[in-house]
């Protein structure tokens, strides 16, 4: 895996990033159209990244495997961090846990932000739903917040 990318690469990251906090605050009162458009957001660029990072990658074998490697190279080249914790129970349902999610390192550890958590998890829910479409499994992804940095995203693949 190439571990060295260029600054044009690292640029539209931050340029993705940067446009998913824009949309945030613009959209911050109007919930549902926000969520979506996050989410929806998130998963265009999902698929980008995904088409950039496996492009010299041989193909995956198995879910596990593509799940893997979302959670060690992707997540860490975006967050410069791998995932706290993979648990799958093998019929296509994965669990992601950050325990210092990026986004969600700002606000503060108490339980009054729980509420407002969501919408700052629907870009990584897409970011991740479009990686793995792109690289052919279709998902439904959610995420939880029980306590703040800490969050869970559940990944259920779906089979055709």
């Amino acid at each position: 895996m190439r571990k060295h990318y260029s600054v044009f690469f690292l640029l539209i990251t931050f340029f993705s990033f940067f446009h998913f906090h824009h949309a945030l605050m613009c959209f911050l009162k109007e919930r549902v159209t926000c969520v979506s458009t996050l989410e929806l957001m998130g998963f265009r660029v999902g698929q980008g990244l995904i088409e950039r990072f496996t492009k010299d990658c041989p193909t995956f074998k198995e879910d596990l495997d593509i799940m893997k490697f979302l959670c060690k190279d992707l997540w860490s080249t975006i967050f410069r961090k791998q995932i706290d914790n993979l648990r799958t129970n093998h019929q296509g349902t994965y669990v992601l846990q950050d325990n210092k999610f990026a986004l969600l390192t700002q606000f503060s550890t108490g339980k009054q932000y729980l509420e407002e958590a969501p919408k700052y998890l629907a870009f990584s829910c897409g970011l991740i739903r479009g990686a793995l479409s792109n690289l052919g499994l279709e998902s439904v992804v959610t995420a939880e917040v029980s306590l703040m940095p800490s969050c869970k995203f559940q990944v259920v693949i779906q089979k055709l």
